[in-house]
């Protein structure tokens, strides 16, 4: 296999709030790229990248789909993911192993709740982003104020390079800023590309708008800075050059428009594609530590001759064998390659290699840095894990996923489901990082937590349709957490006799409220001498072993730095078990010591509804005791902004609805948890 040209690859993602019609961009470049001979829609479920069956029935995209496509003699790797607030997770994990970025706005809408969520996503990642303005061509859609709100709510700095040539039922084309054309999309589904001198009715607006472009660059390039300062006027190439460099530091944000629906705006947004996204040798150099010292860093450069190293970011169920898909970012690797697992510190086999196209496979004899691929083979390997090899180790920052925030008790409606049940849990845990199961420790019952009501609705679907298996499941529950009111610390000795060998361990720890959002951590005091190095990594495993499994009240416990600060290693006795659990006892000991607190989940919300009914939608939410923050107007419509509890909003959607005489919409997206009241905690204490 010829080593490709690492320069003309682009890995890519496209991103959006759910119904900007982001599957839609996605069925148009697949379609415009020869990929499929058919435009699939979303509507009536033959899109191709929305492959699941629930996906087909409800409309929506539930899991990341990838697929191989060619445009301008570049290879292109592109992940359609989910825009329902659920799915996040599919998001984040894409993000992590992706260069770049298209983020897809409604026209109408502009920026809505979960377009700042994969914002924020991206920006965590440093991934260089495009924005294409969708929907130009529905009643109410507004360019200029799309970009607005892009600029307003997200504090991005963007460039606009294709306008709009009209809107709603005028929309006849875009007009290509840099190169001074309007652009036409006619033939059999718009392929005709036909490009035009400017309409002489558009010219004056089209310099200005031109004139704002170059003034946005000069900022960031001494080049057009130069010409702007002259007087003078950069052409195409000058000015797409800059505009490169801007957005490769993501310094500058490219805006598109179009209307996927009407096939329009798709081929100039793939042109930007190629010309302003970053190929693997322009993305954010890989960095790691050895997997033995964490303060020893590791750089892999994209070199199909390098040890290899890549990131296991999604595990999906297969007939023949699950799907570990990964990203390589140095070295080859070959079928029925062995593949060391740093965290496991175990090998694994990659038996095939292969190149998805949503739910279609090509087999692969070898793939190379840049690439992202499936295995199968791989038994253990779980999202997050780094694949390397062990003379040249190395260990990639792990992905980290939100806490779930709604549970429900299911059992199996027969014995003979019992087994499936369990079985088919444990899959589908292992498949969704944001997936958790539990057995509750007082009923015994198995308790399944996820991201919301349709999170775990289609997980339930899928247990009866992948596995075949009938079960009960209970209402919705909140899941709720603790954390602690502030600092404390514990001792515990752990001494018992086990299978007629002493164990024996003694682990001082310190507990203190730590940022909102961070989870549970674990350091080691940097004076500590009195355990031993080898039997640190135990302490820190019963540590957070003991704060997923939660305390008093069995809520995990987020939000806590726990420190070893002190401790004790007989000369004989000592072993990892007996620190395992030492580090615990010790934990929940400093954590009864500093207080705790109950928490549940927070979610920013926004209601999008006619005028007439913004009354009753409010009264309504104060009842619910939502914290309004301020309310838009789009138009006709009215942007209702806010947080709320997660609990007050179950069966919302039927509420809103009834409302408004089925005319208004709302979203919500977690953000974050705060303290119950003071009755509530009573409550959950004694329950």
């Amino acid at each position: 296999m010829p080593t490709p040209n690492l320069q003309k690859l682009r890995n890519f993602g496209i991103v959006a709030h759910i119904d900007a019609g982001k599957t839609t961009v996605s069925e148009r470049v697949l379609y415009y790229t020869g990929k499929e001979h058919a435009i699939g829609e979303v509507h009536d479920g033959t899109a191709k990248m929305d492959w699941m069956a629930e996906e087909q029935e409800r409309g929506i995209t539930i899991t990341a789909a990838a697929t191989r496509i060619r445009w301008i003699d570049h290879d292109l790797n592109l992940i359609d993911t989910p825009g329902h607030v659920d799915f996040t997770a599919e998001v984040e994990r894409s993000l992590r192993v992706l260069d770049g970025a298209v983020v897809v706005f409604d026209g109408v809408s502009g920026v809505e709740a979960q377009s700042e969520t994969v914002w924020h996503q991206a920006e965590h990642y440093a991934v260089p982003r495009l924005c294409f303005v969708n929907k130009m061509d529905r009643g109410g859609a507004d360019f200029d104020r799309s970009c607005d709100s892009i600029r307003e709510r997200l504090g991005a700095r963007i460039a606009p390079i294709t306008v709009p040539i009209g809107a709603a039922d005028t929309l006849a084309g875009v007009v290509d800023l840099v190169r001074r054309e309007a652009v036409y999309f006619r033939g059999d589904q718009g392929s005709d590309v036909v490009r035009e001198p400017i309409p002489e009715v558009l010219e004056v607006e089209m310099e200005v708008r031109r004139a704002d472009l170059v003034e946005t660059l000069a900022d960031f390039s001494d080049e057009i800075a130069a010409l702007f300062l002259d007087g003078e006027d950069p052409d195409a190439k000058t000015l797409a050059r800059a505009l490169r460099e801007a957005t490769l530091k993501a310094d500058v944000f490219p805006v598109l428009s179009g209307a996927a629906l009407k096939n329009m705006g798709i081929q100039p947004l793939l042109d930007a594609v190629v010309a302003y996204l970053p190929s693997p040798l322009e993305a954010r150099p890989i960095e790691g530590h050895h997997p033995d010292r964490r303060d020893r860093v590791e750089v892999r450069k994209p070199d199909p001759k390098a040890p290899i190293c890549a990131l296991a970011f999604k595990i999906a169920m297969d007939p023949h064998g699950d799907l570990t898909f990964v990203r390589i970012y140095s070295g080859t690797i070959k079928q029925g390659q062995g593949l060391y697992n740093p965290r496991l510190g175990k090998h694994e086999r990659a038996m095939r290699i292969l190149r998805m196209h949503a739910n279609d496979r090509e087999a692969l004899e070898t793939a190379v840095a840049g690439d992202i691929v499936a295995l199968v083979g791989l038994k253990q390997t779980a999202t997050g894990d780094t694949l390397c090899e062990k003379g040249h180790p190395i260990a990639l920052e792990a992905i980290t996923f939100p806490e779930p925030v709604i549970s429900m008790a299911i059992e199996p409606k027969s014995a003979a489901d019992r087994d499936r049940l369990e079985e088919a849990l444990t899959r589908l845990a292992r498949e969704d990082p944001t997936f958790h199961t539990a057995v509750h420790d007082e009923t015994g019952q198995t308790i399944i937590s996820g991201m919301g009501e349709l999170h775990l609705e289609v997980l339930k679907h899928r247990l009866v349709s992948d596995f075949r298996v009938q079960a009960n499941v209970g209402k919705p529950r909140v899941s709720y957490r603790q954390t602690v009111r502030g600092p404390a610390e514990a001792e515990h000795t752990f001494q018992r006799l086990i299978q007629g060998k002493d164990q024996v361990a003694t682990v001082r720890i310190r507990v203190e409220p730590a940022e909102g959002g961070s989870g549970s951590a674990f350091r080691i005091d940097d004076s500590l001498e009195s355990v031993h190095p080898k039997f640190r990594p135990a302490v820190e495993e019963g540590v957070l072993f003991a704060a997923q499994g939660g305390l008093d009240l069995g809520f995990p416990v987020i939000d806590v730095m726990a420190t070893l600060v002190g401790g004790r290693t007989h000369e004989t006795d000592s072993t990892d078990i007996a620190f395992g659990a030492a580090g615990g006892e010790a934990f929940r000991e400093a954590c009864d010591a500093a207080g705790l607190a109950i928490l549940e989940p927070v979610m920013r919300f926004e209601v999008t509804t006619p005028a007439e009914f913004v009354g009753p939608i409010q009264s309504d939410l104060a009842r619910r005791g939502a914290l309004v923050e301020g309310e838009d107007v789009r138009g006709e419509l009215r942007v209702i902004r806010g947080t709320v509890a997660l609990v007050q909003m179950f069966g919302y959607s039927t509420t809103v609805r009834s409302l408004s005489q089925g005319r208004a919409s709302y979203s919500m997206e977690p953000a974050g948890f705060r303290e119950v009241p003071a009755a509530v905690a009573r409550r959950l204490s004694f329950e």
